[in-house]
């Protein structure tokens, strides 16, 4: 398989409703969206989920958009590639950026599956036609309109609740939460709100049963969450700490966390997040996919990488009606009683809408050899 065109897009598209975390709300996201072609006319496509200003990582979309094209685009332009597995192997001279390395090479992960004729999910060893899904819900205004929120989810039929804290958002919301529903999975995401000083506020979460505090300590951090995980019988999960297999290790190993999110273009590609999945699978550690406010060619990869059997835990991965007034692909990704079916046809599973697409595109360079 020769690549013989990549094309990048920069689009924007408004959120139905604006999504507050620790590190700030959007109404919208920019993103680029990445198509790369072999001789036989075939499209493969991906999205990086870096975001316009660094709040989640170092990575932005400019950025992104400077390492595709004077480091990463070069690298695979009319190069003959087996697998995609070696598309990593190609980048791996290049340090960090991983956001834009994920996004090239997902769309030949996506190029490869139509090649073969057949799902990604099934290119990457998934085996599940089906993956339990939940619904993230961000800072509100108030708790009567968190609670709202969480009604909503609950009759669409999500298996799990995920709450975004930050101090002055976190015991007493929860508290709340739980009194009102008593027995439904939940978890609070800090998104590194908290450091270690923190721990006796901390501790309070554990009277409430969650499923997992995400990320509650730096975002660098591996070494200050075991202390914490020591102290607390809550279980950890690790999400921006993580950005590969030998992050995930050292973590396990130190006792850091016990759940691991795994975020596609946090780890740099498929074949590393697959990575991380086999080595949490050896070791017993349940993991889930998270998400970043992707259109619906991210979210289709979310759930190619979710039918991996390790992915026990119910991902991020909500309906694309749950974000965006109308989505970049057709069909949109639905969810019934908590639950995407997994599409069969070849590649991602979904078509991308081209017409549509050019309508969120401000600006799009073609490059060739």
């Amino acid at each position: 398989m020769k690549i013989k065109e990549v094309r990048l897009r920069h689009l924007n598209m408004d959120l139905i409703a604006p999504f507050t975390t620790s590190f700030g709300t959007f109404v919208d996201k920019e993103f680029i969206l990445v198509e790369v072609k072999n001789e036989a006319g075939l499209s493969g496509w991906a999205e990086s989920v870096a975001f316009a200003a660094p709040w989640y990582n170092e990575e932005t979309i400019k950025t992104n958009w400077t390492m595709l094209e004077d480091f990463l685009i070069p690298l695979v332009l009319d190069k003959e590639i087996e697998h995609p597995g070696e598309v990593a192997e190609l980048f791996a001279h290049i340090r960090k950026n991983n956001m834009a390395k994920s996004a090239i090479e997902g769309a030949i992960w996506d190029l490869y599956a139509k090649d073969k004729n057949i799902p990604l999910s099934t290119a990457l060893g998934g085996e599940l036609e089906k993956i339990d899904v939940g619904i993230s819900i961000g800072i509100q205004k108030t708790v009567p309109d968190l609670l709202d929120k969480i009604e909503k989810g609950l009759k669409d039929g999500y298996k799990r609740i995920k709450i975004k804290i930050q101090p002055d958002w976190d015991v007493d919301v929860i508290r709340e939460v739980r009194n009102r529903y008593p027995d439904v999975p939940i978890m609070a995401d800090a998104n590194s709100a908290y450091r270690l000083k923190d721990i006796e506020l901390l501790k309070q979460l554990d009277q409430f049963d969650l499923m997992m505090i995400e990320q509650p300590l730096s975002s660098d951090d591996i070494v200050d969450h075991a202390t914490l995980q020591a102290s607390i019988t809550t279980p950890i999960c690790l999400d921006e700490s993580i950005h590969s297999v030998e992050d995930a290790r050292k973590a396990l190993d130190l006792g850091s966390c016990k759940i691991i999110n795994i975020k596609i273009g946090r780890v740099g590609g498929l074949s590393e997040a697959k990575k991380i999945h086999d080595l949490c699978k050896e070791r017993n550690v349940p993991v889930w996919c998270g998400g970043m406010l992707e259109s619906g060619v991210g979210r289709a990869h979310n759930i190619a990488l979710t039918t991996l059997d390790n992915f026990t835990m119910p991902g991020d991965t909500a309906a694309s009606a749950n974000y965006w007034h109308k989505d970049i692909i057709k069909p949109e990704v639905t969810v019934e009683d908590g639950v995407i079916h997994v599409p069969k046809t070849a590649g991602i599973g979904y078509e991308v809408d081209t017409s549509i697409v050019d309508e969120f595109t401000s600006y799009s360079k073609r490059y060739t050899k």
